[in-house]
């Protein structure tokens, strides 16, 4: 008698409690995740929208605890398009979230409940979708501050509202963007950076420098990494240093790359590291999932490309020596589209070769903080640890507060039969 496998396969909506709801559909073999909303009451006033797939978790990852705090005076629920998305993100944080796969369903859920503002960390395709719905307030958040060019889109005009870290990015969306109303910027700092982290790295009594190179991005203008080009002789070159700890710490994407340089070369640096390893007593470190602002704390030079990572490391520490790389080796673009490359040495096809000596030089120079912290100023203002959060949740009342107004106004014209005034 032949014996029938199937999947169990099930659709699962989350509720405001964090009860799964199951529905077991039978022995088919084909995966389909689907369900149909109607007249669902998910209470919140702000919803988070994130219709990207599990490799991108990483956008959204960052806001959490800072959503978890908005969400203590501000009910937030997570919106998901995925539902491998959701499954990952309720194991990281208590947020209330839904995952709902049809647009249908997406607008029924707005009509239903009463949300006055939407949030949005980056720039996915299904963004324009819920950015239909005209009663919530739509503010772009972005995931990071950096100078690439990904950082700036034409996209930013659908938004209500843009919400960016400082002075550069204001600078940076007036010369990228033509027809653009500045009006919709709001400066808010970093809020992620105001964050306590628990350790990460094991306090030793050797200096630590951590190599921390980004993703090759979706198309080569916007490829900053170094990886590929210099990537190993970074590392090498940190490997050579007497008593020196080094923390290997590659974007989230990098280790599951289908670029087969980037693949190769961290698997080369990899290895080295492990080699390298053979009878130390404190080892160098590969980190690919570890919290890069809970290390930063313990590292004393960074290496790493145009990302935000830099620009953070900037942030917590502009006592601190960084290393910022070029793969175009275009020194003079470089400082004009990344400002910060004219407060700290730069890796390129012309300097690569003299990596010890770059190394050892930023490691015994002078002092040269103030002029990170005239960078830091540029990039995000003069802001002491707290006040980005402060900046970001006062942002929100205030626009919740414009909403809730503005609609007031609009259902009495409705209801009276006056003409708005719009």
């Amino acid at each position: 008698m032949k014996k029938w496998i199937g999947r169990q396969l099930h659709t699962a909506i989350t509720s405001p409690k964090g009860v799964a709801t199951r529905h077991w559909l039978g022995l088919r073999s084909v995966l389909r995740s689907n369900h149909e909303l109607h007249g669902v009451p998910v209470p919140a006033e702000i919803v988070v929208y994130f219709g990207d797939v599990t490799t991108k978790l990483y956008q959204l990852e960052q806001w959490l605890p800072v959503l978890e705090q908005l969400n203590r005076e501000h009910k937030v629920l997570l919106l998901f398009r995925k539902v491998g998305t959701l499954r990952e993100v309720k194991k990281k944080t208590s947020l209330p979230m839904i995952f709902v796969r049809r647009f249908e369903d997406v607008m029924d859920l707005y009509d239903t409940n009463d949300y006055r503002l939407g949030i949005y960390v980056n720039n996915g395709v299904t963004n324009f979708q819920s950015l239909t719905f005209s009663r919530m307030v739509h503010v772009h958040v972005n995931h990071g501050e950096s100078d690439k060019l990904s950082m700036v889109s034409n996209q930013a005009k659908a938004y209500d509202k843009v919400f960016i870290a400082g002075p550069a990015a204001m600078e940076r969306h007036r010369s990228v963007l033509l027809d653009f109303d500045e009006s919709k910027l709001a400066m808010v700092g970093r809020p992620q950076l105001d964050l306590d982290f628990p350790r990460e790295l094991a306090e030793e009594d050797m200096r630590t420098v951590m190599y921390a190179p980004t993703w090759e991005g979706e198309n080569e203008s916007n490829n900053y990494t170094s990886l590929d080009l210099y990537g190993r002789e970074i590392v090498d070159a940190l490997l050579r240093l007497p008593d020196t700890r080094v923390v290997y710490k590659p974007h989230p994407r990098i280790a599951t790359s289908r670029n087969p340089e980037i693949s190769g070369a961290h698997f080369d640096i990899v290895q080295a590291i492990e080699q390298a390893n053979i009878g130390r007593s404190i080892p160098h470190i590969v980190s690919t999932a570890g919290n890069i602002l809970a290390m930063f704390n313990d590292v004393e030079t960074l290496v790493t490309d145009v990302s935000s990572v830099g620009l953070d490391f900037l942030y917590l520490h502009p006592d601190k020596p960084l290393v910022l790389s070029d793969r175009r080796s275009n020194r003079q673009q470089l400082e004009r589209d990344a400002p910060i490359a004219r407060a700290c040495p730069v890796v390129d096809e012309t300097t690569v070769t003299g990596m010890d000596k770059l190394i050892s030089s930023v490691l015994e120079a002078e002092d040269g903080s103030s002029q990170r912290a005239r960078m830091r100023r540029y990039y995000f203002g003069d802001l002491k640890k707290g006040d980005s959060t402060r900046a970001f949740i006062t942002a929100v009342e205030e626009l919740l507060s414009e909403r809730n107004k503005r609609l007031e106004d609009y259902e009495f014209h409705a209801t009276s039969g006056e003409a708005v005034d719009t």
